[in-house]
């Protein structure tokens, strides 16, 4: 083919470079000449052989990753979806803090997060209870500042049955439920105090905190107070059982329940503290 070409009036020269010396189509299968994808279309005879540009030899690589990258991604995920998460049956030794020596109140909202303080008290049947045994064989610990005579206490265990039916959905295969009763007043009587157990049928048993020391460490001053401690000994929630101080919500957030839950699951609990409500501890006066 001659390198000159009419282009309207005018002639103009066409260069062309070759690398290798040509050679005739007869004499020289070149793919680009003859191709074997469509017979039927015509390809541009050319004696050199394209190189591939920067560009498509990027574009080729990312195109052998892509696959692999998304095999990898999908197995991270197969692997997250599949990790066991922490159960709290699961026997392990945990730290915990010690009780101040102090008569201060603590505030609830600052312990969130933070590690427990274990303690040792006696039950009105006359057994005693210590945090972090129940702490080391795996439970979640679920403590309820209690009061007798407290309205906003009978209510939730004559009128909703809130307590009672919680402890019968966890068991105590995974869950603790203590109540404690921090009163010093006539409230804070054993025999009281085990009179009503029997009588609102309470499967979980009751403690005694004449002193104050434990109500006060963990900050509660109402009645129900609620604390929720995870397995490895970490407070995982603290504050009011529920959103319905009014008890008048038909449908009210059980923050209790859903801090439990999270922790059997493995995940992470959302709403750690939310403001208590119910009757005011009377501490001892020292």
């Amino acid at each position: 083919m001659s390198p000159e070409r009419k282009l309207g009036t005018k002639n103009c020269r066409v260069s062309q470079e070759i690398d290798e010396p040509v050679l005739a189509p007869r004499a020289r299968k070149d793919p680009f000449q003859y191709s074997t994808l469509n017979p039927h279309m015509e390809y541009p005879m050319s004696t050199t052989r394209p190189r591939p540009s920067l560009l498509a030899v990027v574009a080729a690589g990312i195109a052998i990753s892509l696959p692999n990258l998304a095999n990898a991604q999908a197995q991270h995920q197969h692997e997250q979806k599949d990790a066991a998460p922490q159960r709290a049956h699961e026997t392990h030794e945990v730290t915990l803090a010690a009780l101040p020596a102090t008569s201060t109140l603590a505030t609830l909202e600052d312990l969130v997060g933070k590690t427990a303080f274990d303690f040792t008290l006696t039950d009105t049947e006359g057994n005693k209870h210590t945090l972090s045994d129940s702490l080391n064989a795996g439970k979640i610990v679920v403590l309820e500042w209690f009061n007798p005579t407290c309205p906003y206490v009978v209510s939730h265990y004559t009128k909703s049955s809130t307590m009672n039916d919680l402890v019968a959905k966890y068991g105590d295969d995974n869950v603790v439920w203590l109540a404690i009763n921090s009163g010093s007043d006539r409230t804070g009587d054993s025999t009281l105090n085990e009179t009503t157990r029997k009588k609102w049928n309470m499967a979980h048993p009751i403690l005694l905190d004449p002193t104050g020391a434990v109500g006060l460490a963990y900050g509660s001053k109402n009645t129900p107070t609620m604390v929720v401690i995870a397995a490895d000994g970490t407070i995982a929630y603290g504050g009011g059982i529920d959103n319905n101080g009014s008890f008048s919500k038909p449908d009210p957030t059980n923050y209790v329940e859903i801090a439990i839950d999270a922790l059997l699951a493995g995940s992470h609990v959302e709403t750690g503290f939310a403001k208590p409500y119910g009757c005011a501890v009377k501490y001892s006066r020292k």
